[in-house]
């Protein structure tokens, strides 16, 4: 082929945190590592752009307990007590790491002691692509990957994209790959989310694995209209208002989102942050000074004056779905191939419902952690045979039609065409039986016209196999809420508004041009594994 064209032990696919983790831990573990990025890996995603709390606990049998419990209720008891404590130790030895190794400049309390749970997304993420270039990993920034690549036997063996600022194609062989894509936000134009549009969860269906937690997909933050930072925790602080004036009864950041919505259908909502008092308002321009920077470009003060909101999508970015995990290293149904960070299911730590930051960031750490590490391992019992392994292409939409390739740019009629079933508040997030079978159906109408026609080429390949990622997410998404007929975690159903016993299960999915689903029992095993620590730590 022409263009860039490489051989290596482990691919990692995306450049946010639980990427960067992969590609650091598979090459402390002797393995060769290439990391390709849709953007400037330290830069790009929703991480790179904002701060985030972590998941961080201390090892006190009370506190982790505490932990443990504060969110199972919440996910609709769909954790599992074994996972979460692997990531609470994991993600307490990966801070500490970064602490240590990283030289992450953490605040300190009080009583001197840093403050270990959150992260400003900037300076982690910097931090982050320097320790990943010395530990001698190979990075392709503005290098989306299109496709998989696998070997007869149906093992993933690489992968395909396309270098933006080369204006190449490029071929990565590799004897295991780790998707570290993120979640799908479909556009919505959500603050660092444009580059998450499920292109990993495509890849990986492609190459026959299977998905998990669908349904668990209707997250939507709130933002000052006509912006895009999304960060819904402050909103604890805020008194919601109708364009009258009135109190919004019902309406909060918790709990209330649904009155929001509802209400947005018909007419504005304001919002005032003003039940945060002096000592929370310096907390939170400290915590989170970009949130504030909208309000001072535009001259309002969010504590005193009001201002009006919108709600944008989040899916999967904020949900729980994704590629299902198999294996306590990250594996999944396919050989060779690795999920983590929020392309991976996130059910085994918070059930059916997460939100921004905590469980995530600890998911990033732990499962990047674990992914790069099984990756690795994986490569290495190849032995040579992985850079002698004939390799097949694995993608389909937008590559290879079916039928008569359309006009080119038809990509951009695909995405507004699974927009308008995903944004809209009425279909996505309040959701009923009649409207989410109305708008599969569409979208099984528009699967089965791009899969026949839609092609691109050059730059407009990236374009297209979002396109067709977006599409192929939305349609597990319904066909999973579909399945699940009752109230359970973020998965609202208000045809039917309670929780079912009888529905105590997870909901796996997959398929391309005919998707299904099937339900999962709960197992739950007793913790055996130890955290990876860090030797810089550990001494």
């Amino acid at each position: 082929m022409t263009g860039l064209d490489l051989t290596t032990d482990v691919l990692v696919v995306g450049g946010g945190p639980a990427a960067t983790w992969a590609a650091l831990k598979a090459a402390r573990a002797g393995a060769d590592v290439v990391l390709a990025d849709k953007g400037y890996c330290g830069t790009s995603g929703a991480t790179a752009s904002s701060g985030t709390g972590v998941w961080y606990v201390p090892p006190e049998p009370a506190a982790r307990e505490a932990a443990m419990a504060s969110r199972e209720a919440l996910g609709g008891f769909l954790a599992d007590r074994r996972w979460m404590a692997r990531v609470l130790d994991q993600t307490y030895a990966g801070m500490n790491e970064l602490a240590a190794a990283g030289r992450y400049p953490f605040p300190t309390g009080p009583d001197g002691q840093q403050l270990r749970n959150g992260l400003q997304g900037p300076e982690y993420m910097r931090r982050m692509r320097i320790r990943v270039q010395r530990a001698g990993a190979r990075i392709l920034d503005h290098s989306p990957v299109t496709e998989l690549l696998t070997d007869p036997s149906g093992a993933v063996a690489g992968a395909l994209g396309h270098r933006r600022q080369a204006g190449q194609a490029y071929r990565v062989r590799a004897g295991a790959v780790v998707l570290a894509t993120g979640g799908c936000a479909f556009l919505s134009g959500a603050l660092g989310c444009n580059v998450n549009t499920g292109d990993g969860a495509l890849f990986a269906a492609e190459a026959g694995a299977e998905l998990s937690g669908m349904e668990f997909s209707n997250a939507y933050g709130i933002a000052p209209e006509g912006t895009s930072v999304t960060k819904t925790a402050f909103y604890s602080f805020a008194t919601f208002y109708r364009e009258d004036g009135t109190v919004l009864e019902g309406a909060a950041s918790q709990g209330g989102r649904s009155v929001i919505a509802s209400t947005l259908l018909s007419e504005k909502v304001y919002c005032r942050l003003d039940r945060a008092d002096a000592a929370a308002r310096h907390a939170m321009r400290l915590a989170q000074p970009n949130f504030f920077l909208t309000f001072d470009r535009l001259g309002i003060d969010p504590f005193t004056q009001r201002f009006a909101i919108t709600l944008l999508a989040e899916g999967t970015v904020r949900g729980t779905g994704g590629i299902r995990i198999t294996g306590d290293d990250c594996s999944t149904t396919v050989p060779g191939l690795y999920a983590a960070g929020d392309a991976a299911t996130r059910e085994a730590i918070c059930g059916g419902f997460t939100g921004g930051g905590s469980h995530n960031a600890a998911w990033a750490i732990s499962s990047g952690t674990w992914a790069g590490q099984g990756a690795a391992r994986h490569a290495f019992s190849l032995g040579f045979r992985s850079s002698a392994r004939r390799t097949v292409p694995a993608g389909g939409a937008g590559l290879r039609p079916t039928g008569t390739p359309g006009v080119a740019g038809s990509f951009r009629e695909v995405v507004g065409a699974v927009q308008a079933e995903v944004l809209p508040y009425e279909k996505n997030y309040l959701r009923h039986g009649e409207r989410l079978t109305a708008s599969l159906r569409v979208l099984d109408g528009v699967w089965e016209e791009l899969r026949a026609t839609l092609r691109a080429e050059g730059g407009d390949v990236v374009r297209a196999r979002q396109a067709a990622a977006m599409a192929a997410h939305a349609r597990w998404m319904y066909a999973a809420a579909l399945a699940r007929t009752e109230t359970r975690g973020m998965a609202k159903r208000l045809d039917f508004p309670a929780q079912d016993p009888g529905q105590h299960h997870r909901i796996v999915t997959g398929g391309l041009d005919r998707v299904w689903t099937r339900p999962e029992p709960l197992t739950t095993t007793p913790v055996t594994t130890t955290p990876d620590v860090p030797l810089e730590v550990a001494s």
